[in-house]
């Protein structure tokens, strides 16, 4: 990977696709001034060495530019920067950041709260935790309006009413009064744009605004977000670490590494064409980009291999499955999370079950791990039913199915060492003495690559991609059988997904193992899944074997959410 600290998109000689093309011209803009001029800006934290060297790219009036990496390569400070809110003793070392002619990196704090709002807004990763669960939503964004210098109030609920309906929310009148509570994930992104659109700003930031949403959904909140910023002329600057995401949405990638630009070019350049390793490692991780480009209409499809029907390669067995939950405040009404579901997986492959939120495909998890008693139907584990199994039973069985959850944070006590999260299932179920507990945590820590010195360790001293190694070394110290893995990479970033993909499937060569993938996102399916099946609504709308559901799928609903997968113009 290239490391050169001058390294930038300034220079107009054109010869090297990382100098040249300074103004993103691409038919978006004026060929004026840019509205936004970085030059070798440099952040460093406290007198520490610098995080950020000499940073230098050019924004256009109305251009979509993105920034793409992984987690420390830099983005997230970059914009820190330009909105100055870095975080603790973070501070502008060198460099400048000019937006239209004011130079950011020197203004005073009194001018940057006028600048933030009016000049530039933000739309936030995670509406969960940038919303005030206490306050409703109207009242929100009637903050924003008065904070841009509104001041009548029937004219800032009739504005902050407009806001929500053009960032899609339907009645919304009657929606200003709720709180984010009874919004869904994608309706709660939506208020977050609202917000930051309240000052009309001339910049829009986005910061990975739609990491934590289904790719229909985050499809919509998308196609929403640039209506509304070519509507208005706004110039956006769009963060992620998905390229296929940033192919498809912007005109120009700038790619960063360890707190340097190391590439520029347009969505196709980068995607179809990387010059540096750095690149092309993040273009082979990214799921959405490998399903784009594997799309080869003549490869011949396997049939399809999801079925009912118990055989003797078949570890478990889900027949007619039914779960219904009662309604909340209404006697006797229930709700069919899990409606007749059906399908059979194979002793030593990957079923992949997918769906968008509400589809029922963690229901079905749960109550094959025991954790939810199915209203009908049954769910078997080698030949041995779950659904009607007593406590003795179930206990027995759960040694042989054992999850992996998607949160690597919120899955592990802090409180605990690695080691004894790792030994927990040995000592719950009672398996060995401290010595060979011991013996066989070093053996697990080897299996998923840790060094065995993390043993002493808390989680908070780990990395997400190494908590999630400890969950599935956890999750194998009972030697199971069966793995269910409920959205098991879609907290890390791609490289990181890639690695603890490669992992599993490593695992599953050396020790047999076979997993029940849960998952909302094809893209990952489409890398490490043998078989998939799709369900909408409590339902499985179609199974079979990937290929066949990628390249020739049968359902509607199925083509929509291959639809949604970023970057798939670019497998055209």
């Amino acid at each position: 990977m290239q490391q050169d600290a001058d390294i930038t998109v300034t220079a107009t000689n054109g010869s090297d696709r990382r100098r040249s093309n300074p103004a993103g011209r691409s038919g978006h803009g004026d060929a004026g001034d840019p509205l936004l001029q970085v030059r070798n800006l440099e952040v460093r934290f406290g007198d520490g060495d610098p995080v950020l060297h000499q940073v230098s790219f050019d924004l256009q009036r109305g251009e979509r530019v993105a920034i793409v990496g992984q987690s420390g390569s830099g983005k997230s400070t970059t914009i820190g920067a330009i909105l100055r809110l870095l975080p603790g003793n973070g501070r502008i070392s060198g460099g400048s950041i000019l937006l239209g002619g004011k130079d950011l990196a020197t203004a005073s704090d009194g001018e940057m709260r006028g600048i933030r709002g009016k000049k530039i807004g933000l739309v936030p990763q995670d509406p969960m935790s940038n919303l005030n669960p206490s306050m409703k939503v109207g009242a929100q964004i009637a903050d924003a309006l008065a904070a841009n210098g509104m001041r009548n109030r029937s004219a800032i609920r009739k504005r902050a009413v407009e806001l929500l309906t053009e960032a899609g929310i339907p009645d919304a009148g009657r929606r200003y009064g709720q709180y984010p509570h009874e919004f869904s994930g994608g309706m709660r992104q939506r208020v977050l744009i609202a917000i930051a659109l309240a000052g009309s700003p001339d910049l829009l930031i986005a910061d990975e605004p739609t990491s934590a949403l289904d790719v229909t959904v985050q499809r919509q909140i998308l196609n929403h977000l640039q209506t509304l910023v070519d509507a208005h002329g706004t110039s956006l600057l769009f963060i992620t670490h998905d390229l296929g995401l940033a192919a498809d949405r912007t005109d120009r990638i700038i790619v960063m590494a360890e707190g340097r630009i190391v590439e520029v070019g347009t969505p196709r350049q980068i995607l179809l064409d990387p010059q540096e390793e750095y690149t092309r490692r993040l273009v082979a991780a990214a799921p959405s980009a490998v399903a784009a480009l594997d799309t080869d209409p003549g490869r011949v499809l396997e049939p399809a291999a999801v079925t009912a029907t118990a055989g003797p390669e078949d570890i478990l067995v889900v027949r007619n499955l039914v779960k219904e939950f009662a309604l909340r405040g209404q006697r006797g009404g229930t709700v069919k999370a899990v409606n007749d579901v059906s399908f059979a997986v194979q002793r030593g492959t990957t079923t992949a079950v997918v769906g968008e939120s509400g589809s029922g495909k963690t229901t079905v998890a749960r109550i094959i791990l025991g954790l939810e008693q199915a209203t009908g139907g049954e769910a078997l584990i080698d030949g041995r039913s779950i659904t009607g199994s007593n406590g003795a039973q179930r206990r027995m069985l759960r040694r042989k199915v054992q999850p992996v959850f998607q949160d690597p944070y919120g899955s592990l006590d802090p409180t605990y060492s690695i080691e004894r999260l790792i030994d927990e299932p040995l000592r719950i179920f009672k398996v060995g003495n401290r010595a060979s507990r011991q013996q066989r945590v070093a053996q697990l820590l080897d299996a998923v690559a840790l060094p065995r010195t993390v043993a002493q360790r808390r989680p908070n001293e780990l990395s997400g991609g190494q908590r999630q190694r400890v969950a599935i070394a956890r999750a194998l110290a009972l030697e199971p059988e069966l793995l269910i893995c409920d959205e098991a990479v879609s907290a890390l970033d791609v490289l990181v997904q890639d690695q603890i993909l490669e992992l599993l499937a490593d695992l599953q060569q050396r020790l047999g193992l076979t997993y029940l993938f849960i998952t909302h996102d094809l893209a990952v399916v489409r890398q490490i899944a043998t078989n998939v099946v799709v369900m909408k609504s409590g339902s499985v709308v179609e199974a079979g074997s990937v290929d066949k559901v990628f390249l020739a799928p049968d359902a509607d609903y199925t083509k929509e959410l291959l639809g949604a997968i970023p970057g798939a113009a670019f497998a055209r």
